[in-house]
């Protein structure tokens, strides 16, 4: 499956849901390693945008994200509807990304 055929839409131009197969995820559990805490709280002090943060953030994302489309493959999918992304920290340092959305089968309307 393409990450093309992915929306947070409930629908994708051009095609027509032909089969739902369900709900699909993808978690990640991250925590953060000593040194980037130390260089972001530092980052901090300044101001702005913290980018060691915004990397794992993106990271950790991006990975729920592929989880998903992975999972979505393996019932038979070729595209995800719905698509959201959940997060929160489990225990100091330590948080968890969902990404989720309705595996679906399409074809060309």
């Amino acid at each position: 499956m393409v990450h093309e055929m992915t929306t947070t839409a409930f629908t994708i131009e051009g095609y027509r849901v032909t089969k739902t197969l369900g709900i699909v995820r993808g978690i990640v559990v991250r925590s953060r390693s000593i040194f980037g805490t130390l260089g972001s709280s530092l980052q901090t002090l300044v101001g702005g945008n913290i980018t060691g943060f915004t990397k794992l953030c993106e990271q950790a994302r991006g990975d729920a994200f592929d989880m998903m489309v992975s999972h979505a493959g393996h019932l038979g999918a070729n595209a995800v509807i719905g698509v959201r992304y959940d997060g929160g920290e489990i225990m100091q340092g330590v948080s968890e990304v969902l990404c989720y959305g309705t595996a679906v089968y399409v074809e060309p309307v």
